[in-house]
């Protein structure tokens, strides 16, 4: 018999794929736990996902962040601008051009009126258009910022920034920095998740996920619709119980030895901490995201069961869900409603935006009525966010551009300031007027929201003290209470 050496190396590499197999090749889901083990951070000594306290207290303990991929148009939404529709269909006047760059092909079409019938809601009197029905009933708890401002008019590029603070890849998002300064509240969940219904996703891809250059255990785990959550998270038919945890136990020893003798190496830990991990999660997330287990009038509220809805508000009723047992970043990426993959309308905006709120509208207003029903509305930020805006001026005869340079978001929940709203755009709609809130304001008031300072919440990489808003950021203060 010929006996072949194997190195301590290629031992635990092999045993490492064997584990792999016994967690349902969880190694290999949505690159999260691979990367983990190359990318793995400052943990020794404690858990990477262990909780951390905050700078301050803060109200928020779980944030639900509504990606509203593709941009919708304020115009016809939330920004009511009567002087757009005295002024529908002239030319732009010269002045509201000042400092636009006009993408559009052919230069900046007409002034293009929004076609919807406006009405004030609440004791706020919040002017909202018809296609926002439900949302409207709900307006005083929401915390309106018109003067939203971006860099860049690509959806990668704008939707990149405002998730990471960065133009280029390479940088953790928002999520990953939460998870990062403030650890786990629920060890049998990831703290932070991605859900979406499909369409083109969000623009860049994983990337929007990312913990860039932090420990991968922080970065977002993608969930997708149907009975099977996360792919190859379920044990494989063949594999027992017993015999995958035996599996797990004799791995943890031989690296758990290793780990006693080399303590300033964190890999073998964050390996440790992705088995584990992953083990626990064949149990937990089927069950946590099971909406199926909401009563019926729940289920019927979020517009489940409808086809225009039932997507959506599927993903909606999980975010409460996930949130209700601790996870702590939960992005909601809207995605295709009928044959519109999402809000991007450069032509038939009037076919678009109608598909796409109905959508949104009867979930994100459940949404909001639920969590406070609940006492979770005090505890949760329930973010409303686009990469930009759109112009005022028409493209294509029936749709409108890209538009960085004014658009609205809205925050509600967790200390927010119900029933207000904050700076404004000109009287088209197209720039924002005076102190612009750019997209490092916005998470830097996000991260104010969960108790930490925007300043302090720092990671050294490559000799350099890195913080979520690089060197930008100014808490908007004026949305809370």
């Amino acid at each position: 018999m010929t006996h072949h050496k194997i190195s301590r190396r290629d031992f635990i590499t092999a045993a490492g794929k064997g584990a792999a197999y016994t967690v349902g090749g969880m190694l290999g889901v949505g690159g999260v736990f691979a990367p983990m083990l190359a990318q793995a951070g400052e943990a020794v000594g404690g858990g990477f996902l262990d909780p951390k306290p905050t700078h301050y207290p803060g109200k928020a303990k779980s944030v639900i962040w509504l990606h509203m991929n593709g941009a919708p148009a304020a115009q016809d939404l939330f920004d009511y601008k009567p002087d757009l529709i005295k002024l529908n269909n002239q030319d732009v006047p010269p002045s509201f051009l000042e400092g636009v760059q006009v993408n559009t092909q052919g230069g900046a079409g007409k002034l293009m009126a929004s076609n919807r019938t406006w009405k004030q809601y609440g004791q706020s009197g919040k002017y909202l258009s018809d296609l926002l029905p439900n949302l409207a009933q709900q307006v005083d708890e929401l915390a309106f910022i018109h003067n939203m401002e971006t860099i860049g008019a690509t959806h990668d590029i704008s939707t990149m920034l405002l998730n990471s603070s960065g133009a280029v890849p390479g940088r953790p998002t928002l999520g990953a920095w939460i998870t990062y300064a403030l650890g786990s509240a629920n060890p049998n969940l990831p703290p932070y998740i991605v859900l979406s219904n499909g369409g083109r996703g969000l623009a860049g891809g994983s990337v929007n996920y990312s913990a860039g250059f932090l420990p991968a255990v922080y970065q977002g785990v993608p969930i997708q619709l149907g009975d099977t959550p996360i792919l190859y998270l379920d044990r494989p038919d063949l594999l027992s119980s017993s015999q995958q945890r035996d599996s797990l136990d004799f791995l943890r020893q031989v690296n758990q030895r290793h780990a006693n003798r080399y303590q300033n190496d964190s890999e073998l830990k964050a390996r440790l901490e992705a088995y584990e991990l992953a083990y626990r999660m064949q149990t937990t997330v089927p069950d946590v995201v099971d909406v199926s287990k909401e009563s019926e009038a729940t289920r019927n509220a979020y517009g489940i069961g409808t086809e225009e809805t039932n997507d959506y508000g599927t993903n909606l009723l999980r975010a409460r869900r996930l949130v209700e047992n601790g996870v702590r970043f939960v992005q909601v990426v809207s995605g295709k409603a009928g044959k519109y993959n999402d809000w991007d309308a450069h032509s038939d905006l009037e076919g678009n935006h109608a598909a796409q709120a109905k959508m949104v509208d009867k979930p994100v207003a459940a949404l909001l009525k639920d969590l406070k029903q609940r006492g979770l509305l005090d505890s949760t930020l329930l973010v409303w966010a686009s990469e930009f805006g759109r112009t005022s001026y028409g493209q294509s005869g029936t749709g409108r551009d890209h538009n960085p340079w004014g658009y609205t978001q809205w925050l509600a929940g967790a200390g927010v300031k119900g029933g207000f709203s904050m700076g404004q755009t000109d009287a088209i709609g197209l720039k924002t007027v005076g102190k612009a809130v750019s997209t490092y304001d916005f998470q830097a008031t996000v991260l104010h929201a969960m108790g930490l300072n925007h300043l302090k919440t720092t990671y050294l990489y490559n000799g350099r003290s890195e913080r979520p808003t690089v060197v930008y950021g100014e808490i908007v203060k004026d949305v809370f209470a």
